[in-house]
């Protein structure tokens, strides 16, 4: 059951009251009627999130408003951000979900594949 304020008039007093929310909200002591002090809610908007945290991306990914572009964005910026606390550059649920693939199918995922061919007489960009 929610908690309501009230607060006495003459003495300026206040008061947590359990009520229900559909009982008549309304609180009297000693024949003085309690004025009921309405407060702003307590609420925050998760700002920062976790790199690592699998729940918490699908839970916030789907509250967004957008294109699947602009979660796949946040995506690359949060693997970027793995990528740099890592230590040693390298995205580590990227490179274990690339090994996954590999053992599963004997390729390497499209994504993992180089950009570029180069040997002693040529290069090529494969983008």
């Amino acid at each position: 059951m929610p908690i309501y304020l009230y607060k006495n008039p003459e003495t300026g007093v206040s008061k947590e009251i359990i009520q229900k929310m559909n009982a008549e909200h309304v609180y009297e002591e000693d024949g003085v009627k309690w004025e009921r002090v309405f407060l702003s809610p307590n609420a925050s908007i998760d700002t920062k999130l976790n790199a690592s945290d699998k729940v918490g991306f699908i839970e916030k990914t789907g509250k967004m408003k957008g294109t699947v572009g602009d979660m796949l964005d946040y995506s690359a910026e949060l693997s970027e951000e793995r990528a740099s606390k890592s230590g040693n550059g390298e995205d580590p649920v990227k490179k274990k979900l690339f090994g996954d693939y590999k053992k599963k199918t004997g390729k390497k995922h499209m994504s993992d594949k180089k950009t570029s061919f180069e040997n002693s007489s040529v290069k090529i960009d494969l983008d």
